[in-house]
């Protein structure tokens, strides 16, 4: 392809999505490589960076792009990557999955109350902040010879761009359970190493220069995804719902105010606003967690549970790894119930379908809100099924319509990448049919 486009990544749970921006917008190429993270442990999760820059490599020979303008990138939230001074990663990343880090929020529970109540973010070990408390806890030696604590997106982009600044963006360091969102700024009360913490620049702004094999290319600070797909769908108010590994409820326009103890996340956006979300760990990898125990592909889940009517009874609790709050519990766990003789493998199907699709419901229900009557904007590869779509129109009650994105992150950081080289784009967004409750 010898057009020039801007490049995005998205460096997700399961796998990094590259996308080209050509300069009306449209996604002129597309690529993608799975990965998996190890457990090593039941409440571990962790993947060496050098994974994710073998996956970008994999993905961008696949694109066959020769021009690019810019790169930008995406990245799964929270989690954190010890690095040293030139931005090599002293260890594996710890993952947001990853929940070793449970004791260590009771020194979050200590914090004074104001302190704690400017973070205004339900309390998840998954998050950097924990996380960081732990391995200066149990990897004491390593936290010494840290020169910061940096979540993935940047981790990644320093193994790209080692000649970049040891930054992050306001995005992602809002979801740290580090941030005090009343000052907008680092919390000086929270209980990690302080000088550990990276310095934050818009998502925009250009902080390196990669060596990729069509040449030197600048890199921007980027941004996280749940953001970033905001950006790419084009959202200005009304819920959005994001079916991917997990799954997360979204509202813009959230005011950032004290709370002693939210259920509903408020972060940073990649504008200098602000959104609300409801998420739920298990989303979409509770449905891969049934396709492998019921020996189906992800298209034969979906038949399956269209070829019954309803699920005969069975009821289907996707929580498998525990949740933040709010919907579940980070000690409940998941399965079937309400099985009888006449259970079939379609009706286990089709309440494993319906039993992610109540938990996003019940989110909804969380992050509340006015009706505008617009509809519900659907992204994410979950939600590309026409029987997800009609199940969540029934269970929200509300009109809902997919956007046909399919790497709406990483088309978010395409954006950004463009921004920052001096191009406001916007992309071109194709809508599937409107989906009206049927009751």
């Amino acid at each position: 392809m010898s057009r020039e486009v801007v490049l995005g990544a998205d460096l997700g749970t399961s796998g990094l999505k590259l996308v080209a921006l050509d300069e009306s917008g449209a996604v002129v190429a597309e690529a993608e490589a799975a990965y998996e993270y190890r457990r090593p442990a039941p409440d571990r999760a962790e993947i060496d960076v050098a994974v994710w820059r073998s996956a970008f490599d994999s993905a961008l020979a696949e694109l066959g792009v020769v021009r690019v303008r810019a790169l930008g990138l995406s990245g799964q939230m929270h989690g954190a990557v010890l690095v040293d001074d030139a931005g090599r990663a002293l260890r594996p990343a710890l993952l947001w999955p990853d929940s070793r880090a449970t004791a260590e929020l009771e020194h979050w529970r200590a914090m004074p109350a104001a302190d704690r109540a400017a973070l205004a973010n339900p309390l998840v070990p998954g998050m950097t902040g924990p996380m960081l408390a732990w391995l200066a806890a149990h990897e004491p030696a390593l936290v010494e010879r840290a020169a910061a604590v940096l979540l993935p997106k940047d981790a990644f982009r320093t193994a790209l761009a080692p000649d970049g600044p040891l930054v992050t963006d306001r995005s992602d360091a809002s979801a740290t359970l580090l941030w005090d969102v009343v000052a907008d700024g680092w919390s000086t009360a929270a209980p990690v190493p302080a000088e550990l913490l990276p310095a934050v620049r818009p998502s925009q702004q250009v902080v390196a220069t990669a060596a990729l094999p069509m040449g030197e290319v600048p890199v921007v600070v980027g941004g996280a995804d749940t953001p970033l797909a905001l950006l790419a769908a084009g959202a200005s108010g009304g819920l959005q719902v994001n079916l991917g590994t997990g799954a997360q409820v979204l509202r813009l326009g959230w005011v950032p105010a004290p709370a002693d103890d939210p259920v509903v996340h408020g972060y940073a956006d990649t504008r200098g606003g602000w959104y609300a979300m409801a998420a739920l760990r298990n989303g979409g990898s509770a449905w891969a967690w049934v396709c492998g125990v019921l020996g189906l592909t992800w298209p034969e889940l979906f038949a399956a549970a269209e070829s019954v009517p309803d699920a005969g009874g069975a009821v289907f609790r996707p929580f498998l790894t525990g949740e933040r709050g709010g919907v579940a519990g980070p000690d409940d766990r998941g399965g079937w119930d309400g099985l009888g003789a006449g259970t079939t493998r379609a009706h286990l199907a089709r309440a494993a379908v319906e039993g992610v699709v109540d938990a996003v419901g019940a989110a909804a229900a969380l992050i509340g809100g006015p009706d505008d009557g617009a509809p519900v904007v659907l992204t994410g590869g979950g939600a590309r099924s026409p029987l997800v779509q009609q199940l969540l129109a029934d269970t929200l009650q509300r009109p809902v319509r997919a956007l046909s994105l399919r790497s709406a992150s990483a088309v978010g950081a395409a954006l950004v990448a463009a921004a920052g080289t001096g191009t406001e784009l916007v992309p071109q967004r194709a809508s599937g049919p409107l989906v009206t409750p049927r009751r």
